[in-house]
C-alpha cells in the first residue's frame, strides 16, 4: 500500500487535486497544475505523493478503507447494529459513503478510474457482500437485482443530492432504496 501523508500540504494536495479532477477528469488533471494551485512546486508535490498514481489512490483509499472495514465489522458481528435491519445496515452504509461522496461524484464522471486503480473488482465485491448481508447467501436474480438497484442508486443519490441536507437526504435515500428491496 502506498504512504499516505497526514500532513496540511498533503491534505491541501489531495483538495485540490479533487477540484481539478471533478473540473478536468482523471487523466487530465496534470501533477503541475495541481502543484501550482497549491502553491509548491513540482517536486514538493512528488515529495508527498510518489506518483500520479499515488495521489489518485490517495484520494479513494479513505472510502475503501471505510467500506470495508464496515463491510467486516458487519459481517463479523462487531458492528453494534442489528445485522437482520435493512435499513440500519444501508444506514450504515450511507454514512460513509455520504462522507465521501465527492468521490463517488469523481467516480461518476471517469468510472475507468476504478480499473486504473485497481479497485474495480473491490467495489464489485462490497456489491456482492452488501447482497448477501441484505438478502442472505443465495439471493434469487430479483433480490440481486434489486440490491443492484439499491445499493447503486444511494451512492449516485449521495454524489447526485448536494442541495439536499445529510438529514432529510438520508432518510428519503433509505425509503427509496428500502422500498425498491421489497
Amino acid at each position: 500500500m502506498p504512504r499516505v501523508r497526514t500532513t496540511e500540504t498533503a491534505d491541501r494536495i489531495r483538495a485540490v487535486a479533487i477540484e481539478l479532477i471533478a473540473e478536468k477528469g482523471v487523466a487530465q488533471a496534470s501533477l503541475r497544475e495541481i502543484a501550482e494551485r497549491v502553491g509548491i512546486s513540482k517536486p514538493a508535490l512528488y515529495y508527498h505523493f510518489g506518483s500520479r498514481e499515488e495521489l489518485v489512490r490517495s484520494l479513494f483509499q479513505p472510502l475503501v478503507d471505510e467500506v470495508s472495514a464496515l463491510l467486516d465489522d458487519i459481517e463479523s458481528g462487531r458492528w453494534p447494529g442489528d445485522t437482520t435491519d435493512r435499513r440500519a445496515v444501508l444506514g450504515a452504509y450511507f454514512d460513509v459513503t455520504y462522507r465521501h461522496r465527492n468521490i463517488t461524484k469523481l467516480v461518476m464522471q471517469d468510472p475507468s478510474v476504478l480499473a486504473d486503480l485497481n479497485l474495480a473488482a473491490e467495489v464489485t465485491d462490497w456489491g456482492r457482500r452488501l447482497t448477501t448481508l441484505l438478502f442472505g447467501p443465495a439471493p434469487t436474480l430479483a433480490q440481486r437485482t434489486r440490491a443492484i438497484v439499491a445499493v447503486g442508486g444511494l451512492s449516485d443519490c449521495t454524489a447526485m443530492l448536494t442541495d439536499v441536507p445529510e438529514p432529510d437526504l438520508k432518510t428519503a435515500v433509505l425509503d427509496a432504496v428500502c422500498a425498491t428491496l421489497g
